[in-house]
């Protein structure tokens, strides 16, 4: 299991930020910055779909066996309260998922989120390789979601 702690800032207040999470243009626009080959999100009350379609063009050769040509991944995010969610992401038919939190706490106007997760992939000798992958490739879209993040807050 590969551990990943990562805080995103935002100089906005909290209800802001949930807005801005809970606007489904706003996690299409999270994709189209990812550049993944297809997505689309679904948010229905307090639970957030967002299903991507990856290449896995540019995957290291140890994991392409693993994933294939294209890597689908489904983050669904359970909003517990305004500023807190449990999250899960997972790899249809594939051995590995991630789960964890996000959680907003605000200070003096601005926003901390900071996602937790711990990444776990099942298969024998490379799983480690693996999840360190997919914690790298999940630290990335965090980076993209909060560049994304900070335009939006700022219009």
């Amino acid at each position: 299991m590969k551990k990943l702690t990562k805080t995103l800032t935002y100089d906005a207040p909290a209800e802001a930020v949930t807005a801005m999470l809970d606007d489904p243009a706003f996690r299409q626009a999270v994709l189209e910055r990812q550049r993944v080959l297809r997505g689309s999100v679904d948010i229905d009350g307090d639970v957030a779909r967002i299903e991507q379609v990856r290449s896995g063009a540019d995957i290291p050769s140890f994991a392409r066996s693993f994933v294939g040509d294209e890597i689908v991944i489904v983050q669904t995010e359970t909003w517990t309260s305004p500023t807190a969610a449990q999250i899960e992401l997972a790899i249809p038919g594939k051995p590995g998922e991630a789960v964890g939190t996000l959680v907003l706490v605000e200070s003096g106007g601005t926003t901390t989120e900071t996602v937790e997760l711990a990444v776990t992939v099942r298969i024998p000798l490379v799983g480690g390789k693996v999840e360190g992958m997919i914690a790298d490739m999940v630290k990335h879209a965090l980076d993209k979601e909060h560049e994304v993040g900070v335009e939006w807050l700022a219009r």
